[in-house]
């Protein structure tokens, strides 16, 4: 039976209901990466452009606020934001997020168009599809101001994409709107410059067996990359025209530096001149290699909880391997395997904190559509026997998806109620009263662990908290104009420790009191 119209409709609807219900608890971004892309879409939808007066690294060497945006993380999230709020007039984190909500609802209908391709079952693109609703790790993220939901929407669309260059490959058109999506991916996150690569090696994939001489092969194939650069630079060329003016480089400066880090803090260095080749190797080959093998075990963790939801792991595998000769399969399947070893061996601190889990995302729909595939290979051979049936198959089908649904469940109770959603948002208005009280001014910068999340609940300039020791701290206080300090319990850096357990008699720190945990200090100069 085919899929019409009106069903996919309907999947667009079930996906609609878990993020639009996770939003009733999740009234705060709740993160720093969502904090900084609605951050970031507020500045924009308030006229002020690619700038931002809060910084949350110090890696391309700021020096001073407001300072320009994005050098780390893209865009791309940050605009579809500020279009809501630009849309509307109403400069709300509600309404901020109602674009992610509609584009989580795109993934359903999304994967189940891309299951049909593969298997031309209704029943087989519906289990995809529902899978993709109850998506265990990505649920209490899909519907948040970050790019969980558009790295889903557009790695889906360029599977899709990619379906019909199977059927028709010389078709200019369709490799044009790759590099479209490619281009949206890279606007998106920085790693999704992958698929630009990715596109390049389909063209010689899907030409290199063309019957056609060798000379007209790599003519089609150049062609190919023609029109995909020229759908990747319609939308990249302008930001990397906007860097070459800001940083006078097509690409912003500083994300090199986390290549020389020895631990996750040193992401907050002050001054990042200190990241260097030169004290990456000073930390010896037996400390670097620990570090990578540390990530190796954090990402094949993310791998098989995050990417394959557990359950879904094996099936997923036996999927991949019952249809290696598909070029989509060979595309996603190596995709995967270069984020895992850029996100182990360049960038493990990183990979191992969230990016592997969040550049993945591009791969579920994929994902997705081959876990029902590979159960069906997994059970092929008891169909021989007399006591498998159809209905026994359908039976499979269906625990398999009631389990990623308890799964989903157990996920959005732990990340949502029991850790609760918001890292320092809540009691930062608090604080902000207590600063108030004590004469605090409105160009006074506040140094605390979530400048993002302290701008937005105080419309206050913040700056992190560095990875130094009180030195540092009075050093970024001078040059960015910060009169307060504010150390949280759950994220003391060593160097601060004492100043944390003995808040009192500090030359330079003020000690103002305490909220929720959280140690206040005006910095004296």
């Amino acid at each position: 039976m085919a899929m019409s119209r009106r069903t996919y409709f309907i999947l667009f609807l079930a996906g609609l209901i878990l993020p639009f219900t996770l939003s009733l608890f999740q009234p705060i971004p709740g993160y720093l990466d969502s904090d900084y892309y609605y951050a970031g879409g507020i500045q924009l939808a308030t006229g002020k452009g690619f700038t931002e007066p809060y910084l949350w690294n110090y890696l391309d060497d700021p020096q001073s606020l407001p300072h320009p945006s994005h050098n780390y993380w893209m865009p791309l999230a940050s605009i579809v934001a500020a279009l809501a709020m630009w849309l509307t007039g109403q400069i709300t984190y509600a309404i901020a997020r109602i674009p992610f909500i509609l584009i989580a609802a795109c993934i359903p209908p999304l994967t189940a168009a891309l299951a049909y391709r593969f298997s031309g079952r209704r029943d087989l693109a519906i289990t995809s599809a529902l899978l993709a609703i109850f998506s265990v790790y990505h649920a209490p993220f899909v519907g948040v101001s970050d790019n969980f939901s558009l790295f889903m929407l557009l790695g889906g669309l360029y599977f899709l994409a990619t379906s019909s260059l199977l059927t028709n490959p010389l078709l200019s058109r369709n490799w044009f709107f790759l590099g479209i999506l490619a281009s949206l991916m890279t606007l998106s996150r920085s790693d999704g410059l992958l698929w630009l690569g990715l596109t390049f090696l389909l063209s010689i994939l899907l030409f290199t067996p063309y019957s056609q001489p060798i000379t007209r092969r790599l003519l089609l194939i150049a062609r190919n990359l023609i029109f995909t650069v020229l759908g990747f630079l319609l939308i990249m060329g302008p930001w990397y025209a906007r860097n070459l003016h800001v940083y006078g480089s097509i690409m912003a400066p500083g994300g090199s530096r986390a290549l020389w880090l020895d631990t996750y803090d040193q992401t907050f260095a002050y001054p990042a001149s200190q990241l260097t080749v030169q004290s990456f190797l000073a930390l010896g080959w037996k400390e670097i290699l620990s570090d990578r093998l540390w990530a190796l075990g954090n990402n094949l963790e993310s791998g098989f909880a995050a990417h394959g939801a557990i359950i879904l792991f094996p099936f997923i595998v036996i999927g991949i391997i019952k249809y290696w000769k598909d070029e989509r399969v060979k595309l996603g399947a190596i995709a995967w395997l270069i984020l895992f070893a850029v996100m182990t061996v360049i960038f493990p601190f990183a990979g191992a904190r969230g990016a592997f889990f969040h550049a993945g995302a591009s791969l579920q729909p994929l994902w997705w559509t081959l876990a029902p595939l590979g159960l069906e290979a997994a059970v092929s051979s008891a169909r021989k026997r007399e006591w498998f049936s159809d209905r026994a198959q359908v039976l499979f089908r269906s625990v398999l998806v009631l389990i990623v649904i308890i799964l989903t469940g157990y996920v959005v109770w732990f990340r949502i109620f029991n850790l609760g959603w918001g890292e320092g948002e809540p009691f930062y208005p608090k604080v902000e009263q207590m600063l108030v009280q004590d004469g605090a001014r409105q160009n006074d910068v506040v140094i605390v662990r979530n400048p993002v999340g302290y701008y937005i609940a105080s419309g206050r300039s913040a700056i992190v908290v560095p990875y130094g020791d009180e030195q540092t701290i009075l050093a970024l206080s001078k040059q960015f104009g910060a009169r307060y300090l504010i150390l949280e319990s759950k994220a003391v850096l060593a160097q601060n420790k004492e100043l944390y357990d003995q808040p009192g008699g500090h030359e330079h720190f003020n000690y103002l009191g305490d909220i929720d945990g959280a140690h206040i200090y005006e910095i004296i100069p």
